[in-house]
């Protein structure tokens, strides 16, 4: 996959099947768009290629409010898209200025004139351009004019659930919903982190652990409780227990990350590992006694290890 990270460097070739978006996420929506572009590539010989930006777009219109947390980083975006088989994936800088651009002089300047592109693929909700003026309308109104195709691709729902990259955050920020989350996603919920020093209680309650912290502070950290999780450590996924959360317990303040591997004893400090989420076991929670703590804890790696068991028996 050629990759483009300012326009610049972009030759234009009339010959791309495009698609737009942000694409947060790479969840089962986007794939629908994007394997539509690949397979309308290589049927017809053309090259596929997706449009997206950075930072998010909310960002810059919305700069007053709390940034969006990232289901994926620009990084992890590319890899997903790479996986899929894009032929072009051109990252437009999302600044100001960029924000104030017409949806008319989206498609014929940019996407037209100096990216170049035979056929536009879009989502049923499809909105662009300052003030999102841009609809599915305008688009087929300036195919006609410019002489390029449009496919729109229907909603895509799992269950009764819409896909989007708000919903899988909410799932993810508010309620912890991993398994939900991996559904939509079409994979599990994930992010880097390094192994940092904790106070070392863990291992006084025979359950050692290793303290971790997000490699990039904009992903989504999932909802405070305890989570059922595999931690990629020199290429291999070893299967854990982890809690987010303040640790009330002990009258903690501060949010931390904390993991519990089985079968593990090496030593990780300072390491960079990959945690993926399989399924929330349970809310944080306060308890009376060292001695409650640790009896919660025993069954909760009793169930944590059924669920990594009955992961590996459907993914072998």
């Amino acid at each position: 996959m050629s990759s483009f990270s300012h326009l610049e460097q972009v030759e234009y070739n009339p010959n791309r099947i495009l698609t737009v978006g942000t694409f947060d996420g790479v969840h089962g929506g986007h794939q629908v768009l994007i394997r539509t572009i690949v397979t309308m590539a290589a049927e017809s010989g053309l090259r596929s290629a997706v449009v997206t930006f950075d930072p998010h777009p909310r960002d810059i219109i919305h700069p007053g409010s709390r940034g969006i947390h990232l289901l994926t980083t620009l990084q992890e975006r590319s890899e997903r898209l790479f996986e899929l088989g894009v032929d072009d994936m051109i990252v437009i800088p999302f600044d100001r200025d960029f924000s104030l651009m017409s949806s008319e002089d989206f498609i014929r300047n940019l996407l037209w004139e100096k990216i170049g592109m035979s056929s536009y693929v879009i989502g049923y909700d499809h909105q662009f351009g300052r003030d999102r003026a841009g609809t599915i309308d305008s688009v087929k109104k300036m195919s006609k004019e410019l002489g390029f195709s449009v496919r729109v691709v229907s909603r895509q729902e799992i269950g009764e659930h819409t896909v989007s990259s708000s919903k899988i955050r909410k799932l993810l920020e508010e309620e912890g919903r991993c398994r939900l989350a991996a559904r939509l996603l079409g994979t599990f919920y994930r992010f880097d982190a390094r192994v940092v020093r904790g106070d070392g209680r863990g291992k006084t309650l025979g359950f050692p652990t290793a303290n971790l912290m997000a490699e990039n502070e904009r992903k989504v950290i999932p909802a405070n409780g305890v989570y059922a999780v595999q931690v990629h450590i020199d290429e291999e996924w070893i299967g854990g227990m982890m809690n987010i959360g303040i640790r009330p317990t002990f009258d903690g303040k501060e949010r931390t990350m904390e993991v519990h591997l089985f079968d593990f004893d090496k030593m990780i400090y300072g390491r960079h590992v990959q945690v993926r989420f399989l399924e929330r076991v349970r809310d944080e929670m306060r308890f009376n006694s060292v001695s409650d703590i640790q009896t919660q804890l025993f069954k909760d790696k009793e169930y944590v290890k059924d669920v990594i068991r009955t992961h590996h028996k459907n993914n072998p």
